[in-house]
């Protein structure tokens, strides 16, 4: 049995939770709704957020999955406009979707390295702008992009993964000043 005796408070807030459909996206989609958050579920394909959804809404708050493929910029710009219409705000953004394959750099295809670029760079920062423009005109919300160690450290066979983290730690530094 989860524990959802609220850690903070979220009540009558309305959070965004990218890369919701397992781990640590999961847990923070269900972290906010224990604090009293209606939740987007921003997942690759609805139908994996269904079971989520379900849960946040046990909980007795109000969930939506959307459709948000982070390689498809289409999709995500939906999925936020499909979300903020539910809703009519979007007070948290919880950029959480990444990948990372293991890979030596010697041994990195492009196919790997466009894919982890578009993922982890290209997806947070589109849904970083898409959200920002909304947060802007209703005067205030909060945005937190998930990194990893792997922005400040080395990890071997993680070339491409340590680098698109440390890009996310930067980003978030250049949004803030």
């Amino acid at each position: 049995m989860t524990d959802f005796t609220p850690k903070f408070d979220l009540a009558g807030k309305v959070v965004l939770v990218t890369g919701a459909s397992r781990g640590i996206g999961r847990a923070c989609a269900l972290a906010c709704a224990g604090s009293g958050a209606d939740v987007i579920v921003g997942v690759r394909n609805k139908a994996d957020g269904a079971e989520l959804v379900a849960e946040i809404e046990r909980i007795g708050r109000r969930a939506l999955a959307v459709q948000m493929d982070a390689t498809d910029l289409a999709t995500v710009r939906k999925g936020v406009a499909d979300g903020h219409a539910a809703f009519g705000r979007i007070d948290v953004l919880v950029n959480n979707v990444g990948l990372g394959p293991e890979n030596l750099a010697e041994n990195v295809t492009e196919e790997d390295f466009d894919l982890t670029v578009n993922v982890n760079l290209k997806g947070t920062f589109f849904t970083t702008q898409a959200v920002g423009k909304l947060m802007i005109a209703q005067k205030g919300g909060r945005i937190i992009n998930i990194s990893s160690q792997a922005g400040t450290v080395t990890l071997k066979g993680e070339a491409i993964y340590c680098m698109t983290k440390a890009a996310i730690n930067h980003l978030t530094r250049c949004l803030a000043a």
